[in-house]
């Protein structure tokens, strides 16, 4: 994967506010990308000095390899995780990015 492309995933991953959370096809749209599995690629290969832990999948459900800590840090932060998944209404929506024209919900 191009730097480029890889630093703009990092970029909308950084930018979600504490206390909401995103989709990793949220974060794929507001990047530009097609694909959300690139942003699981990203985060788990670089992702550790950016909030991993506010990007879940669409049910607001984390990856079952990370969810203790990601539901642990969400909490902290605030978001409402209840039998472990996380509150719609603190999901986090972006503008619609005017490259590709996608809604992020």
């Amino acid at each position: 994967m191009d730097e480029e492309r890889h630093e703009r995933i990092r970029a909308v991953v950084a930018s979600i506010p504490e206390g909401s959370w995103c989709s990793y096809g949220d974060v794929a749209a507001a990047a530009g990308e097609k694909s959300a599995r690139v942003v699981g690629t990203v985060l788990r290969e670089d992702g550790a000095d950016v909030p991993w832990h506010r990007v879940l999948r669409t049910t607001g459900i984390p990856a079952p390899h990370i969810a203790v800590e990601q539901i642990r840090r969400l909490t902290l932060e605030g978001v409402l995780v209840v039998d472990a998944r996380a509150a719609k209404d603190q999901r986090h929506v972006f503008p619609e990015p005017e490259r590709t024209g996608r809604s992020c919900t």
